[in-house]
């Protein structure tokens, strides 16, 4: 304990020869209880959760119910808590069918951060998610938003541990808080290589809090986890993240989200495939179209043509080479008939800044782009140091 004021997922084995052997299981802080169900007895408890917070085959909030554990309402994040709403999807506040607790959107219609109102009944708050550790991924925002409501209203906030299955390397330029959103709210790079309790750990330490404030953090650590493991996820943090190849691929082809290429949203795909009605027709072809987690996707039942990376996560752990890669983004640009409609308003909120944009139309070489990363990484990486949990 530290304390500071699926589907689709079967070809991990093959990743495995590519690193040294686990001896143990890795061990969730969710299943840590001993830790901190001591903690939570007799309070009345608030939970930040969605659908990968389980514990075996079992959502954490049913078994803290059974455990006598005394939930008084369920905060959802981006996708919702059962993880099915579309990215950017408003989401509003519901019942829980199953539990027939209150759920709280923390996604949608202005409201990111628990208010009084929501916290008049709370004594202590948890938060238990699977990140991807992408700066853009929201999840660590809505655990921002958390932490900041914490210290205004001076409750305790426990984090449940999780592995970062993108941990194994840091990359990508740093944001600029010029151009901060909610789709990347510190100066971190893209790849940030940090648990959420490490993150948490850094966000108070760092007094990146709002007004510069700290709340009472415990976290919960995982057991037999390094950076360098490569952590199997039991299901799909989110809908469009189906495979342990979309999770490595996703840091370099969330950035087409900022362009007009389909990153193939509507297909059986997503995050391993993109394309272009316009690109040549001999390429790869797909079609998007109506589906769970993606209601409207774009290019919705038109014929697109691009690249497959449809693969095993072995080859993409090869291509990367624990790098951000540029190549997919910057050969779709040279693709792309009309060079100035390939970038949208949204990509300088992705990049973190408006000169990767440049450096591309620009043509510089991936290589170089990279070397221009580099003062701003050293930087954060002597910053992430001081809040590491893990070897």
């Amino acid at each position: 304990m530290h304390v500071q004021k699926p589907l689709g997922w079967m070809l991990i084995w093959i990743c495995l020869l590519a690193w040294p052997a686990q001896a143990q299981r890795i061990i969730t802080g969710a299943e840590r209880m001993d830790q901190y169900l001591p903690l939570l007895m007799h309070k009345r408890v608030a939970m930040l959760v969605n659908q990968t917070s389980i514990v075996g085959d079992q959502q954490l909030v049913d078994t803290l119910l059974k455990r006598g554990v005394h939930i008084v309402k369920i905060f959802s994040p981006e996708h919702g808590f059962r993880g099915m709403a579309s990215a950017g999807e408003h989401i509003g506040n519901s019942i829980d069918s199953a539990t027939g607790l209150p759920v709280v959107s923390l996604y949608g219609a202005g409201h990111y951060k628990p208010s009084a109102a929501d916290l008049q009944d709370v004594d202590v708050l948890v938060y238990d998610i699977q990140d991807v550790g992408v700066r853009f991924y929201t999840y660590i925002s809505s655990l921002q938003f958390l932490m900041e409501a914490a210290a205004e209203h001076h409750l305790p906030l426990i984090v449940l541990d999780r592995p970062n299955p993108n941990g194994f390397y840091v990359d990508g330029p740093v944001l600029d808080t010029t151009y901060r959103s909610f789709v990347g709210m510190q100066p971190i790079p893209v790849v940030y290589g940090m648990t959420p309790g490490e993150y948490a750990r850094m966000l108070n330490g760092e007094h990146w809090l709002a007004h510069g404030d700290t709340c009472s953090l415990i976290v919960i650590p995982c057991l037999h986890y390094a950076h360098d493991s490569l952590y199997q996820l039991p299901v799909p943090p989110s809908p469009n993240l189906r495979t342990m190849n979309a999770v490595y691929l996703y840091p370099a082809l969330c950035f087409f989200e900022g362009t007009a290429i389909s990153v193939g949203r509507g297909t059986d795909h997503p995050f391993e495939i993109f394309g272009h009605p316009d690109f040549p027709h001999d390429l790869f072809r797909f079609i998007p179209r109506p589906v769970p987690g993606a209601q409207h996707p774009l290019y919705e039942n038109q014929v697109c043509y691009g690249v497959s990376l449809i693969q095993s996560p072995a080859q993409t752990l090869k291509q990367i080479d624990h790098h951000l890669s540029l190549i997919w983004l910057m050969q779709a640009y040279r693709l792309f008939p009309d060079k100035t409609h390939f970038f949208n308003a949204y990509f300088t909120k992705l990049a973190g800044n408006t000169i990767l944009q440049k450096q591309i139309e620009r043509g510089l070489s991936e290589k170089a782009i990279r070397r221009s990363w580099e003062p701003a990484l050293q930087r954060f990486k002597t910053i992430r140091k001081k809040y590491l949990l893990y070897p």
